[in-house]
């Protein structure tokens, strides 16, 4: 239900939801271009594939630290004051990564990225607990969370974009358009805000009452694995094409690109079927996207320059709608375990331990890689990684009927 009734079409739910998913449209065209564009940073930069996966640590490093506090902040001062400093932050970071030329300047810039958009899911997923029904809340997840794949897809046209005019060119525009998006979120201001009381803001005892829900703190360590594997996917894709597959930087960026349109119709898709079918079962849903995950992730070992050509753009497709489109659920059942004023902070540190796993996995995936001597054992522990999941969600978290979680 919205906070205020509409009364024009920049003040309807429909503008508001449009709103929060270019947030996480220009948001995650500017990170993930930066994966998209892999062979070439690494090369000019001077990098290892090791090296690289610090870029993605970085990031989701920056996320995991600022993601709670983020939630808390929300909670008080509102959904669109917090996108507005989200976009600035952002944008500040993509012109900051085009003119950098050593490892330690770019992981910083990587690191302010992050930090920007550790206020964007935690923000986005308020605004849609305060302005759709529960009824249609699934729904209205998953389409506001489409935003990434889009960004996915425009950052695959931004690698192939940087064939011609170089990387560093690519990040401006990138950032250009992230600054461009706080117009769409001025009308954003103008809804009265559902704040909780003021007071003190004590971090570490909202903390403490956060994760004495034994639900949030499972759920949040399922959060960890599960973005182990949609982390490692996404930062070592094109590495993996070009390295074993011996592919160009445009058949990658294809690549890329599939995954993240089978995302964008994962997201809608799910979320529609969430509403539908298993409102009273979220967590059933998302166990069977975590299978079909797992087992995907494992068949990328079976890439070979061989069967690139097929088998690279039919996992390009699968683990798009699955390891990279199940985000829409995971958000509206991390909104639904705490009080509705409290949801941010909730997805905040949801979002925390979300990072983290993208902090853990790349360097999980290098050791894998050093230690058996291919990119295929790190396909491999990621599926493994991401199975752990599996069983934590389904035996160990507990859904209860009704459409609420206990």
């Amino acid at each position: 239900m919205s906070d205020t009734a509409p009364t024009d079409f920049f003040n309807s739910t429909v503008w508001r939801i449009t709103g929060l998913t270019t947030c996480h449209v220009t948001g995650t065209m500017l990170s993930v271009v930066v994966w998209a564009m892999a062979p070439l940073i690494r090369s000019e930069l001077g990098l290892s594939a090791g090296q690289f996966g610090l870029f993605v640590s970085a990031h989701f490093g920056a996320q995991a630290l600022c993601a709670f506090p983020a939630g808390v902040l929300i909670d008080r001062v509102g959904v669109g004051r917090s996108l507005i400093v989200a976009m600035l932050i952002m944008s500040c970071a993509g012109l900051s990564l085009s003119v950098v030329d050593t490892l330690p300047t770019a992981l910083m810039a990587m690191a302010l990225m992050g930090t920007g958009y550790s206020i964007c899911n935690p923000a986005t997923t308020r605004g849609v607990l305060n302005w759709v029904p529960e009824e249609r809340r699934a729904t209205a997840m998953g389409f506001k969370q489409t935003g990434v794949p889009l960004g996915g897809v425009l950052a695959a046209v931004g690698g192939v974009l940087a064939t011609f005019v170089g990387w560093r060119w690519v990040m401006l525009i990138a950032a250009a358009f992230t600054l461009a998006n706080i117009l769409m979120l001025l009308p954003l201001l103008r809804i009265p805000r559902k704040s909780r009381a003021g007071g003190k803001l004590l971090l570490w005892a909202e903390l403490k009452r956060t994760v004495a829900n034994r639900n949030v703190r499972t759920f949040g360590f399922v959060n960890i694995f599960l973005n182990i594997g949609q982390g490692n996917f996404l930062a070592f894709l094109a590495l993996f094409l070009h390295d074993v597959g011996r592919t160009s930087q445009s058949f990658s960026s294809l690549c890329f690109g599939l995954a993240q349109i089978s995302a964008t119709a994962g997201r809608i898709g799910w979320g529609v079927l969430c509403d539908r079918f298993f409102r009273d079962r979220r967590a059933v849903l998302l166990a069977m996207v975590i299978v079909v995950a797992s087992l995907g992730l494992v068949a990328m070992a079976l890439i070979t320059p061989v069967n690139v050509h097929v088998l690279a753009l039919i996992m390009s497709i699968l683990l798009g709608a699955t390891i990279c489109a199940y985000a829409g659920l995971t958000l509206t059942i991390a909104s639904e375990i705490s009080a509705p004023e409290s949801a941010a902070t909730t997805v905040g540190y949801n979002l925390a331990m979300v990072s983290l796993g993208g902090v853990i996995g790349p360097p999980l995936f290098g050791y894998a890689m050093g230690s058996l001597g291919s990119y295929a054992a790190g396909w491999i522990v990621t599926g493994a990684f991401v199975a752990v999941g599996l069983l934590l969600i389904r035996f160990v978290f507990v859904e209860r009927q009704g459409g609420r979680i206990s």
